[in-house]
């Protein structure tokens, strides 16, 4: 327990689990004999998790699955992006015609590496150690007992683990496939970056909130009449980038299928948690009336 409650160590820790769980579903990527990019990729990814589901048991924490959300679109598009480098490089020493990375690919990276960058950032600032555990967490291991050990599974490591590889998976396709450079495509990266923007912001406004020991509610910037800013920053990121693909791969209309996925995942279970928990609060009510759930827009009566 010491060990787990020194913040460095935590960290070093954390490290080496992803680099393992990275590892691991690279090699598995590899070597498992299964056709088609996305189920390949989903297989990959589903044991990745299982690692980390493995040692967020062992440390007894499922906040070991936290920087999962954040890094796992990195990994996964960055690999990709240099898989494609290399072929091209292969093709040029073979006197072939190469396809770079077009307009498109570059700014979608660009937005998930941003977007990665500033969560995994938020998360490593609030991140205490080992030794502490998203509350959401404990709640649902007092509420459900015996079978905690499925619904720490499934519901807070496979169940997100699915709804961020959808969200990637249009990325993906754009990646491999470069399709010709769309306007309509570059508008919804930029709508991505703005989003990060948003959530950024909407972060250190939290912070500076907390920092000051203030009580009640925040009623500042982005959060004066929104309760969820940062959610809304979340969900317009990943419509961003489904649109993007979906402007340059129209036939591929579906991809649109993880954004929607991690709309409602916020709308129905991340939002009705986070007002739970703060419903605790003298006020609430009144609070929940004068503030809009997602946009910052004064409410009219």
């Amino acid at each position: 327990m010491k060990i787990l409650q020194n913040r460095a160590l935590s960290f070093v820790i954390v490290a080496l689990v992803y680099a393992l769980a990275a590892g691991g579903g690279v090699v598995s990527y590899i070597f498992i004999p299964i056709h088609g990019v996305w189920l390949k990729l989903l297989v990959a990814d589903a044991i990745a998790t299982v690692i980390t589901f493995v040692f967020s048991v062992i440390f007894k924490n499922a906040s070991v699955y936290d920087p999962y959300w954040s890094v796992q679109p990195i990994v996964i598009t960055f690999a990709f992006a240099i898989l494609q480098i290399e072929q091209n490089l292969a093709l040029i020493d073979g006197g072939a015609a190469i396809q770079p990375l077009g307009a498109t690919q570059i700014f979608m990276l660009a937005a998930i590496l941003v977007w990665g960058i500033r969560l995994t950032a938020n998360w490593a600032y609030t991140f205490k150690g080992l030794h502490c555990q998203d509350w959401r967490y404990t709640m649902l291991k007092e509420k459900t007992g015996k079978l905690y050990p499925v619904v720490n599974f499934i519901g807070i490591h496979m169940v997100p683990t699915l709804v961020v590889y959808g969200c990637t998976l249009p990325a993906v396709y754009v990646i491999l496939r470069a399709p010709a450079f769309n306007v309509g495509s570059v508008i919804f990266c930029f709508v991505s970056l703005a989003a990060v923007i948003l959530q950024g912001t909407a972060d250190v406004e939290m912070h500076k909130f907390k920092k000051s020991g203030a009580d009640g509610f925040i009623r500042t910037g982005l959060w004066k009449y929104s309760r969820h800013p940062n959610y809304l920053g979340e969900i317009t990121m990943w419509w961003g980038i489904a649109l993007a693909a979906v402007c340059t791969l129209p036939q591929m209309w579906y991809l649109i299928a993880g954004a929607v996925a991690n709309t409602l995942l916020f709308l129905f279970v991340s939002i009705p948690l986070a007002d739970g928990h703060q419903a605790r609060k003298e006020g609430f009510e009144a609070y929940k009336a004068q503030t809009r759930m997602l946009f910052p827009i004064k409410r009219f009566r």
